[in-house]
């Protein structure tokens, strides 16, 4: 029993961690992690159906532990062929996040999933008791594999690099190879083969250990947080420039010497909104809905002295790496909080916020709860009469997802307008679109002319071009927002 409910809590600990080890190179998704989910109970059905196999065929007691030997050496193998083929592999198609989560989760579970049908058939004694027997194994499976996903969930992945863990897993594997090993052949529970089983299990645990503490492929990351795989680097053609990269995308781009520098166009589209939504250089009071790098949030400090910044962000680890590598200063006019966005702005006051910047991302799709019709009746309600709302979304052709975006903000606010290059709008494109909503008229004539003083200029549009831009898309809700499966690209 102890070995079942051993062996089912280490397939739940890869498949938790296997979500982390590819969103470096694939993103997290909902498809990624659909993926993810798929290759392992694919993976836990087929390795049960070869360990009942291979229990009619052969004694149990020669397979299992070498069975844990190999199950180690997948596990250790699996950290350097990820990161190797993750680079090769880098992107959002399909094929690719199907052939990387395989290559991820697929052995390893298989092996260890073909564990419990052979305990089952070394305990079936008497046929009369063979649902007592399979009820209480299979129990036991559930309750190891429940436990190791609230412990990975809640614990382990907060506290450890993945590749930590990893190691971590497969020594066990390997060591519980060997004592089962050690244990069969001191009872004599196995033929004359057992001392030469038991040197096998030895050499796989020492390979396994050795793959997996000498890994040299390359690591993304220089610190995983409880929801990242980040990365800060120094931009070579400006010495006090940083970009911050997470999991799969470039994020944000920060100017040490020069916060008033926005590098990337669609922070440059906020910075206009942010520069005509209040007399020029009057304190404002703005909610950011995530931080990233914090480079808007940094931008109005700079710009408008006196205003006061409330940043809403779900990852405290991120926090903590802005605060280290990217000069992030909080104080009266920079809070951090960490938490999730729509439920920290639930508790802000009517009208409260001149200026609500959306700027939360999951891989590259805004988190769904943050884009529904129900939400946007928050961010209204806290921008009050004369608050602007501006929200950054990335999409391309068939920019099935922003049409949808536009309509449910036009749901809520009388007054919409969308910036982005024209190529974009035409569905010719990918790119960043900027949403600016609010309850009273907005300054669209200045916001054009602005943006066209911009390196690259840009369109805005709004009225009818903006109704026949968005045309019937329907309005997502709490009850239906299928936000990653509209930026689904098949290829």
């Amino acid at each position: 029993m102890v070995l079942v409910f051993f062996a089912s809590g280490v397939v739940l600990v890869l498949e938790t961690v296997s979500m982390r080890l590819v969103a470096p190179y694939l993103g997290l998704s909902l498809q990624v992690t659909s993926a993810v989910i798929g290759m392992s109970l694919g993976a836990i059905a087929y390795g049960a159906w070869l360990g009942g196999w291979h229990a009619d065929r052969r004694d149990p007691r020669r397979v299992l532990a070498p069975l844990l030997g190999l199950s180690a050496l997948a596990v250790a193998g699996t950290l350097p062929l990820v990161r190797w083929l993750g680079e090769a592999l880098r992107g959002t198609s399909v094929s690719v996040v199907l052939a990387l989560t395989a290559v991820t989760v697929f052995v390893p579970i298989m092996l260890l999933s073909a564990v419990p049908p052979m305990v089952v058939k070394l305990q079936l004694g008497d046929l009369e008791q063979t649902g007592r027997v399979v009820g209480r194994l299979s129990g036991m499976g559930t309750l190891g594999a429940v436990t190791a996903t609230l412990v990975t969930g809640f614990v382990l992945v907060a506290a450890l690099p993945t590749s930590v863990i990893m190691i971590a897993a497969a020594v066990l594997l390997a060591l519980a190879g060997l004592a089962l090993g050690a244990y069969l052949h001191r009872t004599g529970e196995r033929s004359a083969k057992a001392s030469t089983t038991h040197g096998r299990v030895a050499a796989a645990a020492l390979l396994a250990a050795g793959t997996g503490l000498s890994v040299l492929a390359p690591d993304p990351c220089d610190v995983e947080t409880a929801y990242h795989c980040a990365q800060v680097t120094a931009d070579p053609l400006r010495p006090s420039g940083r970009v911050l990269h997470l999991n799969a995308a470039e994020h944000s781009y920060v100017d040490l010497d020069d916060p008033t520098r926005l590098e990337y166009a669609y922070t440059q589209w906020i910075g206009v909104v942010a520069d005509l939504a209040a007399p020029r250089g009057a304190a404002v009071d703005a909610v950011h809905l995530g931080g990233g790098g914090f480079t808007v949030p940094r931008y109005l400090a700079a710009t408008r002295p006196g205003s006061r910044s409330t940043v809403f962000e779900i990852d405290g680890g991120l926090v903590d790496l802005a605060e280290r590598t990217l000069d992030l200063r909080p104080g009266p006019d920079l809070r951090a909080v960490v938490g999730d966005a729509r439920m920290l702005l639930a508790e802000l006051p009517d009208a409260s916020a001149d200026l609500i910047v959306g700027d939360a991302f999951g891989d590259l799709a805004v988190p769904w709860h943050l884009t529904t019709r129900e939400m946007m009746a928050q961010v209204r309600r806290v921008a009050g009469a004369d608050g602007v709302y501006a929200q950054n979304v990335i999409d391309g052709p068939p920019t099935r997802f922003i049409r949808a975006e536009v309509a449910t903000v036009a749901a809520v606010f009388p007054h919409v307008a969308l910036i982005a290059p024209r190529g974009a709008l035409d569905g010719r494109e990918g790119a960043n679109f900027v949403i600016v909503a609010s309850a009273r008229t907005l300054p669209v004539q200045a916001i054009a002319a602005r943006l066209l003083m911009l390196q690259e200029p840009v369109a805005v549009i709004t009225g009818t071009e903006l109704a026949a831009f968005a045309g019937d898309a329907a309005v997502l809700t709490d009850d239906f927002a299928p936000v990653d499966q509209m930026l689904v690209r098949v290829s």
